[in-house]
């Protein structure tokens, strides 16, 4: 499905993919959300707004300098801990293993959410949830998902 949304509506994009998740959870490991797109394309800010959605009530900041944000949900959810992952910094998906990958993956309440998926793609479960984000103007992104 595709939808253009500006700064404003990104929440309800988020919403949309919410539903979708909680609706075709995977019960033996953790749901995997990668999200694709340039620098500047939405990524965080759609993540922000997806753990607005899921009732995080902390600051949600970008992971780019620590990797990886973990955010208690609040009881009640399906899920846990919503893990924020950036792995733009990466070199290789070893180094994702390194930071606990495989624990955090077997783990069946966790929502993990990964920036620049494709860098550590031989890592990702089959069946991941993909979104992707185009820049169209300064307010506008096309946002995508499968």
């Amino acid at each position: 499905m595709k939808k253009n949304c500006d700064i404003k509506n990104t929440s309800e994009c988020a919403g949309d993919i919410a539903a979708i998740l909680l609706s075709g959870r995977q019960e033996k490991r953790a749901t995997v959300i990668g999200l694709k797109g340039d620098l500047g394309s939405g990524k965080t800010t759609f993540t922000k707004a997806l753990a607005k959605k899921l009732g995080v009530a902390d600051t949600v900041l970008s992971p780019t300098f620590v990797i990886e944000k973990i955010y208690k949900l609040p009881a009640g959810k399906p899920f846990r801990h919503l893990i924020h992952i950036d792995a733009y910094r990466l070199d290789s998906a070893e180094e994702l293993r390194a930071l606990g990958w495989d624990e955090i993956l077997s783990e069946p309440k966790n929502l993990i959410v990964i920036e620049w998926p494709e860098r550590v793609k031989k890592l990702l479960p089959k069946g991941s949830f993909e979104v992707k984000f185009k820049f169209i103007d300064d307010r506008t992104r096309e946002i995508s998902w499968k």
